[in-house]
C-alpha cells in the first residue's frame, strides 16, 4: 500500500459534483474578479469564524504584511513572533520593515505565552501569534499581555480553520486574523487565496482599498496599494468547501483522535492537547530524535511523510542579517530536528490509516 502525506484529490470527489457545477456557474458568469461569488463568500466567512468583516486577498503572506501595513506597523518597530513557525509569518514583519523578535514555543508549538513579557520592549508595536497545526495558542494570557501594553494583536491563522480557544474561533481574539486558503489547508481552494478576518469597520474598509490598487473608486487611488484579489472563482470553490467545514473538520478530528488512541510507539512522542482549546489536525506531527531513521522506515513502507519545518526562520538564509546562529533559539531548533507529520487529509480511508498506525507501532 502507498499513502501519501496529504490527497488533495480526495477533497475534490468528497464533491465532485457541487465544485464543478460552482466553477461553470462562475465561468458563464461573465465576472472574474470582485463581484458576488467573493462578496458572499466574505460574509459567510465572517459568519463562520464569527468576526464582523472578512476581507478577500490573493494569498496568506499578502495577509500577513498587508494587516502589519495597515495597523502602521514598520520601521524601528518591534514584533513578537513564535520562533518555530512558517517563515511566512515572519515575512509578514520583515516586508514592513519591522523587526521580527522571536519567542520559543511552548510543549504545544504555539507561542509561549509565559515568556511573552520578558521579550517586550519600547520598540515592540505587535504581537504575531500563529496558530500552528490546527491547534490554538494560549489566547487568553496573550490578550491580556498585548492589552495591559497596549500592543497590536495578529493573528496567523493558515492552518486554524475552525480552530477554537475556549467558545471562540481562531481569528477573532486580534485586530486582525490572517487566512491562507492554500490547496492544503483545511479550508483549501484550488490555486492561492487568503483573507483577513476583524471586527474593526475601519480597518476592512482600508484593507478593501489597499487590496484593490490603493482605489475605492476605480481609477481614483487614495493610497499606494497593490493588486491582492481573492478571484470570483476561487471564492466560489471556498463557499462550497466551506458549506461542508463542519463534517469536513469533523472527519479530521475523528482521525487524529483514532492516532492518539492507537499510537503506542515509545520511539516518537505525540502532539499534546491545549487546556481548553480543540484541535483541527491541518497536521497531525509526532516528534523523535530518529526521524531519519523513521522517515526511512516508513518510505520503505510506502508511507509518505513531510517536516514542518526543517529549518526555523532564524536560521534561514534570508535571514542571516538579523544575526542569529545555532543555538541561539534551542527549543525551535529541537523542534525543527524532531517533528515529523504523518499522513492526514479529508477522505483518508480506515484501511490506510490502519495500516500507518500498524507500521508505526512496529517500527523498532
Amino acid at each position: 500500500m502507498k499513502i501519501m502525506p496529504n490527497r488533495l484529490d480526495r477533497g475534490f470527489y468528497q464533491y465532485q459534483e457541487e465544485f464543478e457545477n460552482k466553477a461553470l456557474e462562475v465561468l458563464r458568469s461573465g465576472w472574474y474578479v470582485l463581484g458576488n461569488e467573493v462578496k458572499q463568500f466574505e460574509e459567510e466567512f465572517a459568519a463562520y469564524v464569527g468576526a464582523k468583516y472578512c476581507v478577500g486577498l490573493a494569498s496568506g503572506l499578502d495577509a500577513l504584511w498587508m494587516a502589519f501595513r495597515i495597523l502602521g506597523v514598520g520601521e524601528g518597530d518591534e514584533v513578537l513572533v513564535q520562533s518555530n513557525t512558517y517563515i511566512a509569518s515572519v515575512m509578514g514583519i520583515t516586508i514592513n520593515g519591522a523587526t521580527p523578535v522571536f519567542v520559543e514555543p511552548d510543549e504545544c508549538y504555539g507561542i509561549d505565552a509565559a515568556s511573552l513579557e520578558s521579550k517586550i520592549t519600547d520598540k515592540t508595536k505587535a504581537i504575531l501569534v500563529v496558530h500552528l497545526y490546527g491547534q490554538a495558542c494560549q489566547m487568553d494570557t496573550i490578550c491580556q499581555v498585548a492589552k495591559k501594553h497596549n500592543l497590536y494583536l495578529v493573528e496567523d491563522c493558515a492552518q486554524s480553520h475552525g480552530a477554537c480557544y475556549g467558545e471562540r474561533m481562531t481569528g477573532t481574539f486580534g485586530d486582525i486574523g490572517c487566512f491562507s486558503f492554500y490547496p492544503s489547508k483545511n479550508l483549501g481552494a484550488f490555486g492561492d487565496g487568503g483573507a483577513i478576518t476583524t471586527d474593526n469597520p475601519q480597518i476592512a474598509e482600508k484593507m478593501k482599498i489597499y487590496r484593490n490598487y490603493g482605489s475605492e473608486k476605480r481609477y481614483y487611488n487614495m493610497v499606494v496599494g497593490t493588486n491582492s484579489r481573492l478571484d470570483e472563482l476561487q471564492a466560489g470553490l471556498l463557499r462550497v468547501r466551506l458549506s461542508h467545514m463542519k463534517e469536513l473538520t469533523e472527519e479530521k478530528i475523528r482521525i487524529g483522535e483514532r492516532y492518539d488512541r492507537e499510537l503506542s510507539n515509545d520511539a516518537f512522542e505525540l502532539p499534546k492537547r491545549r487546556e481548553n482549546a480543540n484541535h483541527v489536525f491541518h497536521q497531525y506531527v509526532i516528534r523523535t530524535e530518529r526521524r531519519d531513521e523513521l522517515m526511512r522506515y516508513l518510505e520503505e513502507k510506502g508511507i509518505g511523510t513531510i517536516i514542518h519545518y526543517p529549518i526555523p526562520p532564524h536560521l534561514a538564509q534570508a535571514y542571516e542579517y538579523l544575526g542569529f546562529g545555532k543555538g541561539d533559539l534551542p527549543v525551535a531548533e529541537q523542534f525543527a530536528d524532531e517533528v515529523l507529520s504523518i499522513p492526514m487529509y479529508n477522505g483518508m480511508t480506515e484501511e490506510e490509516q490502519t495500516y500507518v498506525i500498524e507500521t508505526l507501532n512496529a517500527f523498532e
